[in-house]
């Protein structure tokens, strides 16, 4: 990616699933659960951050 690309994210969405599946090696499984479990756990990422900056 360079500097003029701009990437779409989902509110509560640091790195998008789109952008980690590139990454990956191939799936052999159901690729919805893993993306499922990925984009909870960024939710829960990104609420910490911003629990974190309200907090204090």
């Amino acid at each position: 990616m360079n500097e003029n690309e701009t990437i779409e994210l989902k509110p509560g969405i640091c790195l998008s699933w789109e952008e980690i599946r590139k990454e990956l090696p191939e799936i052999k499984g159901d690729e919805e659960i893993l993306k499922r479990v990925w984009e909870d756990n960024e939710a829960l990422a990104y609420m910490y951050i911003w629990h974190l900056l309200l907090s204090f």
